[in-house]
């Protein structure tokens, strides 16, 4: 039943891209600051990938997320303990859609690449402070659950939707787990796709993981300060996706992994059908989520000066009633219970609706043993 979703929203920056070539450009000097993120890391290797996005390879010892103060003496996991495991025979019809890949960036062995966008180093201090500020407006249309979780799963249907290039509106699709919800302060981790021109300094939908200690001056997003441990040398956190969805045209979906580390509690990010590893948030980090998380979020999410009064378009772009080809949706999503297999999440807690159904709507929500499945977004005033 559809239904004006009351949502307490945690703040995200999140999130895709496919497998495209590279070009590799002339090494740096050792010690030269290429980003904010890379200021006193020494480059190894700078790669140029078509579209001018910019990668430096940094030592996986030294990236930004080691000058947090509770990783100091951090021991690098340089792989799952485990994978979360189906708990039913994946069906043929999981696979009939082709998937987006990360993009491949060859950086040399023992090192990780780090985005160096000078569009974005131009705005930085004051792009980021803006996007976490309190009093940005925010709507969503999607899945809340209410319930303990160990991780999860979703398939997420990638398009590019407009926002405006005036704006510093953020357009998302992401899947989110938090902690310590009804406490006043909350953790919160997600990962998805975001359109942000303000952000990015471009219009193209983007990969990010993104995780927030409940300060809302604390967000972070990649690498753009010290959090998330990479450990796959090739996937290029911030860049941008291809291809993308096309309205009533090709589709184009991410499958996406969240799970804590049964043994080392780390909470880990894999990607696609085989569950490729990227990195983690060490369990360290963490106030209300060291064990567990006890919420989620699964679909589209605006957020900016405007989301709510101008708003930027959520999905394709077009509401949830259009369907297959033409909505956006989030397909087989499910949770990792405490047996560290991959469910259908509790239906009973699990909330489907919207903030603001003039603008943005779910439809076709089912349930099977492969997850939850709904269609989402809207062209919000950009009808």
């Amino acid at each position: 039943m559809k239904e004006k979703l009351l949502i307490r929203m945690t703040i995200l920056l999140p999130f895709l891209i496919l497998a495209i070539g590279e070009k590799e450009v002339k090494c740096t000097k050792q010690g030269e600051n290429t980003s904010r993120a890379l200021i006193d890391h020494q480059v190894n290797k700078t790669i140029l990938v078509p579209g001018g996005d910019v990668y430096d390879c940094i030592g996986v010892s030294v990236q930004p997320a080691f000058k947090h103060p509770l990783l100091k003496n951090h021991k690098i996991q340089m792989e799952p303990s485990s994978l979360p495991l189906s708990a039913y025979p994946e069906s043929p019809s999981m696979h009939a859609i082709p998937q987006v890949q990360l993009p491949i960036i060859e950086c040399p062995t023992g090192t990780i690449p780090v985005l160096r966008n000078n569009r974005r180093d131009r705005m930085a201090a004051k792009t980021i402070n803006e996007i976490v500020s309190k009093d940005l407006q925010q709507e969503a249309a999607g899945i809340q659950y209410l319930d303990e979780l160990y991780g999860t799963r979703a398939r997420i249907n990638v398009y590019e939707p407009k926002v405006k290039t005036n704006s510093k509106d953020t357009s998302a699709s992401r899947i989110q787990i938090n902690g310590g919800e009804g406490v006043g302060r909350r953790d919160a981790l997600g990962v998805g796709s975001w359109v942000s021109p303000s952000y990015s300094g471009d219009s193209f939908a983007r990969f990010h993981v993104y995780w927030d200690d409940g300060s809302p001056t604390k967000a972070c997003v990649d690498h753009d300060c010290t959090a998330f441990v990479q450990v796959n040398r090739h996937v290029g956190l911030g860049g941008r996706i291809k291809p993308i969805s096309m309205y009533n045209g090709p589709q184009y979906e991410i499958d996406i992994l969240i799970f804590k580390d049964p043994k080392t509690k780390n909470w880990w990010v894999a990607y696609g059908e085989k569950n490729t590893p990227i990195g983690y948030w060490p369990s360290s980090l963490f106030h209300y989520m060291k064990d567990k998380g006890d919420s989620a979020w699964w679909g589209g999410y605006v957020q900016g000066p405007t989301a709510s009064t101008d708003s930027p378009q959520m999905g394709s772009g077009h509401f949830a009633s259009e369907g297959f080809g033409k909505a956006s949706f989030l397909k087989n999503i499910q949770i990792v219970d405490n047996n560290n297999k991959l469910v259908t999440p509790n239906i009973y807690t699990a909330h489907l609706g919207s903030t603001n159904l003039s603008k943005y709507t779910t439809d076709g929500y089912e349930v099977n043993n492969y997850g939850l499945h709904m269609y989402y977004g809207g062209p919000g005033d950009l009808v």
